[in-house]
């Protein structure tokens, strides 16, 4: 079992549930399954709804979850593919800025996490086979399964933080109608 992200989250994620001894596969899976769950929730919304306790809007955070994957398969496909098994970290709130996640709308943002998803699982399926071991700064030694946890990890949290933001928009009464 990742020990980092559990250590961190508890295990089961005391916020989201998340089972930290999932086999490798099931991460993928969980993983593939993503787009379809984020579209359910997010079909008929902009993306720009938001939660008080937290910083992104609904979109930022499928935003933020395709970013994550794409840097985590392009760091597993690096390892691979070229023997660069050094990670430095990143910040994703600078990143959020750069993007300007809160500018990104619903659709636009479904549509960039289907093809993220799609490559993370043909990366993380590759360097699974090849028994990838990448080298993180702050984390030390991250297996591939490693990654796969921690990645289904946090799409599957950010989901939970995409409800709560969606039950938050929805408790707000809307004002827009016009009162006689």
């Amino acid at each position: 079992m990742e020990t980092w992200g559990a250590h961190l989250y508890g295990n089961p994620c005391r916020d989201c549930g998340y089972d930290w001894s999932v086999t490798p596969p099931t991460a993928i899976r969980q993983v593939a399954a993503l787009p379809d769950a984020y579209n359910g929730l997010l079909t008929g919304r902009t993306g720009r709804e938001r939660h008080p306790g937290l910083g992104w809007t609904a979109a930022g955070y499928v935003s933020h979850v395709t970013d994550n994957l794409r840097i985590w398969a392009e760091r597993l496909s690096g390892a691979r593919l070229a023997g660069d098994v050094r990670v430095p970290g990143y910040d994703p709130d600078l990143l959020a800025r750069a993007r300007r996640y809160d500018e990104i709308g619903a659709a636009a943002a479904l549509w960039s996490l289907r093809g993220a998803v799609d490559g993370w699982v043909e990366s993380v399926s590759a360097a699974l086979a090849d028994g990838v071991v990448l080298e993180h700064a702050g984390r030390g030694a991250q297996r591939a399964e490693d990654v796969a946890r921690n990645n289904a990890h946090d799409a599957t949290h950010h989901l939970w933080d995409i409800r709560r933001i969606l039950a938050a928009a929805d408790a707000v009464p809307d004002h827009t109608e016009e009162r006689h």
